[in-house]
């Protein structure tokens, strides 16, 4: 895996209640981009070096959400709830100039977008966002999340997890090179993500803050945004891999709601841009550009 860039431009917000580390990739005259990360309660760099593929059309602006990442809080008691995080979006965009406001949502921060949008369009947050382009999300319902969570469990105890495990632990690893050790265990602590738990290699290692991560879907209580999502007027795509232990139902139904398509990504779990780049980053791309091409017409 080729090492991450280091960013064109960084440094904490000054606008939000938390400092928040972020960092811009990208030609800064080009049209922006905000990508919002998984979690919640992790960082923006796992999604690197794969999305700065984005960057190469787009200034790429990212951020480490409250809470993780070098956002942490100096109170790591105070609760943090998906409103909290809603209002960061805001808060990021207007700082750091992103506008029109252009979304891409990754797992937890593709359903960080949704609630975004549902925010904007009930006028509690400003900037309603031009567009959303949502990569695997997080499920849109408490019951497609309970069955993901049963997915995921099931695929880390089953026999295939199970036989990498036992072989890590023969290995030796531990005592000859604790380093490496600690990679492969991480890799098999995410391997229920991906269609071939060996690409979990390919991932760039990060860690979750679990005391956020718990807070904010506990703030979301027994939600489902479907209903929501149906009054929301605006461009977005879906994209989903086939295997993702997030249920596919849950992305179509988002898609649905939307008016757009679910464009499914085959022998692919829930990390695109790792397992199958060559199918995320084409349509990706192409909506991105047709959205520009949208917004500053020519002749």
């Amino acid at each position: 895996m080729p090492p991450i860039p280091p960013p064109r431009a960084d440094g904490f917000t000054t606008t939000t209640p938390v400092p928040l580390y972020w960092a811009e990739y990208g030609d800064p005259e080009a049209p922006p981009l905000l990508l919002l990360h998984g979690g919640p309660g992790a960082s923006h760099d796992y999604l690197l070096p794969q999305m700065l593929e984005l960057a190469r059309e787009h200034r790429l602006v990212t951020y480490d959400q409250r809470g993780g990442g070098r956002s942490r809080a100096d109170d790591d008691r105070a609760t943090i709830g998906w409103q909290d995080q809603v209002a960061d979006v805001e808060r990021v965009a207007r700082e750091l100039r992103v506008a029109p406001l252009s979304l891409v949502g990754y797992s937890w921060g593709g359903l960080l977008a949704l609630l975004y949008a549902i925010e904007a369009a009930e006028g509690r947050v400003g900037a309603a966002p031009a567009s959303l382009a949502l990569i695997d999300p997080a499920p849109a319902t408490r019951g497609y999340r309970e069955t993901f969570e049963r997915e995921f469990a099931r695929r880390q105890a089953g026999p295939v997890v199970a036989a990498l495990r036992e072989e890590l632990q023969r290995s030796g690893l531990r005592e000859r090179n604790p380093e490496a050790f600690r990679q492969r265990s991480f890799e098999l602590s995410v391997a229920g993500y991906f269609a071939d738990p060996r690409r979990a290699h390919d991932l760039t290692p990060f860690r979750v803050t679990g005391r956020v991560q718990q807070s904010i879907w506990q703030s979301l209580g027994d939600y489902d945004i479907l209903p929501a999502l149906r009054t929301l007027r605006l461009p977005a795509v879906v994209l989903h891999g086939q295997e993702d232990p997030i249920p596919l139902a849950s992305s179509d139904a988002v898609a649905r709601a939307l008016g757009t398509e679910c464009i499914v990504l085959h022998d692919c779990g829930h990390v695109p841009y790792v397992e199958q780049p060559d199918q995320l980053f084409p349509p990706l791309l192409a909506f991105l550009r047709e959205q520009r091409a949208s917004l500053h017409p020519t002749g």
